[in-house]
């Protein structure tokens, strides 16, 4: 089977505002001299390039999108929003795991200047800046999951995003068969313990008992010689 291939953002946030610039690439293997790249909004091909560029988007660029080369299966989608407001709140994904680094933009129309930016979880204040608008954590974890917005002044107007949900996902649990496959590893050696143990113990009396029978026909032999 042909490898997938797959729909990069750049920048590589997947909700933005109208009349900002995104950029879609579509990485897959490609026969030499072959550029021709099938891009698909909504199901509907749209476009051969290799790359789709939207100069100025709109709420009609929504959607999604996915792409394939001539040597590399459709991609998975990969869902564009396009919102219409002053501020919008951005990060490259939405899902993260312990321990890994979150960022969050609180980007404004058309790049317009932010004051008095403060990032938002859960409607408790996280962070204050007056210029700042980034909002960073260096390890995520699960006390950080929750709904997320900003708000910043943009002139003399206080604007705020709309919420998004961030989820902080612990790690991995072994699957339940790998569990089971796993745990009886330590009874079973025990056991063998105990059965070799067992089988010691049957072995040193089995030749305790046949000592003795040993011994006592030796004695019963001599007397039987020794009668009239």
């Amino acid at each position: 089977d042909l490898p997938k291939a797959v729909v990069v953002l750049e920048p590589p946030w997947n909700r933005v505002l109208t009349l900002d610039t995104v950029t879609l690439k579509c990485q897959g293997a490609q026969s030499p001299g072959d550029n021709s790249t099938q891009w698909l909004h909504n199901g509907t091909l749209i476009s051969r390039q290799t790359s789709y560029f939207i100069k100025a988007a709109s709420v009609e660029n929504s959607g999604e999108y996915r792409c394939r080369t001539d040597l590399s299966e459709l991609s998975d989608p990969v869902q564009l929003e396009v919102h219409v407001g002053w501020l919008l709140l951005q990060a490259p994904r939405w899902v993260f795991q312990e321990g890994e680094p979150l960022q969050l933009t609180c980007h404004s129309w058309q790049n317009r200047p932010i004051r008095n930016v403060q990032f938002f979880q859960n409607g408790r204040s996280r962070k204050f800046s007056y210029t700042d608008s980034e909002f960073h954590i260096p390890a995520a974890a699960s006390k950080h999951s929750g709904s997320y917005f900003c708000r910043g002044l943009i002139g003399k107007k206080n604007e705020s995003s709309e919420a998004v949900d961030i989820i902080i996902q612990g790690p991995a649990v072994p699957s339940t068969s790998t569990f089971l496959l796993h745990w009886p590893q330590i009874p079973f050696s025990l056991v063998m313990a105990l059965l070799f143990a067992v089988d010691t113990g049957l072995y040193f009396a089995m030749q305790r008992d046949l000592h003795s029978s040993m011994g006592a026909w030796k004695n019963s032999k001599v007397s039987w010689s020794q009668g009239p």
